[in-house]
Parts: structure tokens; sequence; C-alpha cells
């Protein structure tokens, strides 16, 4: 029997804006592995098509924690946060998710999780973090991707919601033309106040 590895990783700890998001991703054994790759090293078109499977065959979970819930908590525990909501989520549908694939329902407590980075959420798995994970472990970057193609669409939504701060092209990090919209414009409402400008 094959045992089943939760993927998780992170988007948006560097933004100046918008919120941070998580995914957690489990591939069945035979998920085409070849589409995946670190977020960062795929083409936008190459994320979304990637994603598009992951979402159909695979079970997974997305974490989103708002700017507001950064500025309180502070980013790290604002990242974990969201690591442990997208857990949470592709947890409840993993009995759903087996029993479609003919996979036996693991003992979640049982299961092992990869991190990638070198912190761990508090989450009911055997977890473990890892430097690089996203460019070693399919399921891993399969949750990078969840976390950054989600997290690019929230940030063209409040493109539209707030236009002038460019946030459809830059996604809210900290570029020339984003901090040069601040400091014309003043800080937008998701705007992270707790990062310097």
């Amino acid at each position: 029997m094959q045992s089943l590895v939760a993927g998780i990783d992170e988007a948006g700890r560097g933004p100046l804006a918008g919120p941070v998001t998580a995914g957690c991703v489990i591939l069945p054994p035979d998920f085409p592995v070849e589409m995946l790759n670190d977020s960062k090293k795929l083409s936008e078109k190459k994320r979304i098509v990637a994603e598009e499977q992951i979402k159909k065959y695979a079970c997974w979970g997305i974490g989103v924690i708002d700017h507001t819930i950064i500025d309180e908590i502070n980013i790290l525990q604002a990242t974990l946060k969201a690591m442990k909501v997208a857990f949470d989520m592709a947890v409840m549908k993993l009995p759903d998710w087996c029993k479609k694939n003919s996979l036996v329902l693991p003992d979640v407590s049982q299961m092992n999780a990869v991190v990638d980075g070198i912190f761990v959420p508090e989450i009911n798995c055997l977890a473990r973090s890892e430097v690089k994970a996203d460019a070693k472990f399919p399921c891993v970057m399969a949750a990078s991707i969840i976390a950054k193609v989600g997290r690019d669409r929230i940030m063209c939504e409040y493109d539209k919601m707030y236009p002038g701060y460019g946030y459809a092209s830059h996604k809210g990090y900290p570029t020339p033309a984003h901090k040069e919209a601040c400091r014309r414009l003043g800080p937008s409402p998701i705007q992270r106040l707790s990062f310097k400008y």
C-alpha cells in the first residue's frame, strides 16, 4: 500500500499588501508529476493548467489569511495559520477522495506532511519542514502552485476594487511601481500596515 503524503507551501509572505495563502495537496499515485515544479519556475499559463489538474485529481485545500490578521499576529504566524487551514480543508475532503480513488483512508495522525521552509504549522500528523521542498517533492510543488495561483487570482480581483495600485501586475510585492503608488495615493485598504514601505 502506497502511503499518502501531504505537501504544504505558502505564497505571499513578502508582499506589502493582500493576504498570505497556503496550499496543501495530497497527490494520487498516478498523478502526472512531470507538469509540476516550484510555482516560481513555471509560467503563469503552466501554473493555471497545473492548478486545474491538481484540483481535478488531487486532494487539496487552501488557506487565506488577510492583511488585517497579518498585521495583528505577524506574517510568520499568519503563514502558519494559513497552512493549518489548508491542511484541515484537505483532510476534510480526504474520506470522499480516497473512496473515489479506491484508496485506503489513512489514519491522519499517522500520515506524513512535508512543509516547505523551516517552520511547521500545528497540524494533526507527522509533519517535517525542509528548505527548498518545493523543488524536490511533487506534492509540495503542487501545494505551491495552488497557493500561488489562488493568491494571484485574489490580487487581480483587488486590482479591480482598488485601481491605480497595479495589483494585477505586481500582486502586492514591493516593486518600485507599488511603492510609488502608495506614496501617491496613500496606502490602499488591503495594505499591510505593519510592513515597511
